[in-house]
């Protein structure tokens, strides 16, 4: 699928974190009512670990490049969105429900942010 890239299939399971984070309808769905099917279960902090604990994409996106980014504009847009949620946990911290966080004015700028983010990875 992408030739060039070492781990494709964490670039496929980012582009669905991204997918996530950028549906508003989605996030109340899966993670506050928790509709979910018999194989499936989603919530916010499955995104957050794979973006600040699972990769190095929170601390350093641009060293991803080759291995699940494919340039310079991926790890931009990234950035972006690890940036939006860093200040929604500045200002917020981390111990909130996903419903809680969800009804903060700055959760819009993440779902835009990954809405940005997806179309850069999806061109």
């Amino acid at each position: 699928m992408f030739p060039k890239l070492k781990f494709p299939s964490m670039r496929d399971e980012l582009i669905g974190y991204l997918r996530g984070l950028s549906d508003i309808n989605y996030q109340y769905r899966a993670w506050v009512q928790r509709e979910a099917s018999d194989t499936f279960y989603d919530e916010l902090d499955y995104a957050i670990h794979f973006l600040f604990d699972d990769t190095g994409l929170a601390t350093d996106a641009r060293s991803w490049i080759g291995l699940v980014l494919l340039g310079e504009a991926e790890a931009q847009s990234v950035e972006d969105v690890v940036r939006s949620i860093n200040e929604l946990f500045l200002l917020h911290g981390v111990e909130l429900e996903d419903a809680e966080y969800l009804a903060t004015p700055e959760w819009m700028r993440i779902v835009e942010s990954s809405k940005e983010a997806l179309a850069v990875f999806l061109r």
